[in-house]
């Protein structure tokens, strides 16, 4: 095999073996950001003329 091959497939299996889960992804932890984020109107400032 290859070099090159080689490290891609370890940086394949690495990447297969993450069980980190984001923010972001889809399920009840999105839904919690989304409603944190949009939850608070009043602390967000607005510029004014």
């Amino acid at each position: 095999m290859k070099t090159k091959a080689r490290f891609l497939n370890s940086i394949i299996d690495t990447a297969n073996k993450c069980d980190v889960q984001m923010p972001w992804s889809r399920g009840t932890r999105r839904a919690a950001m989304i409603a944190r984020r949009n939850g608070y109107p009043k602390l967000r400032q607005v510029k004014t003329a």
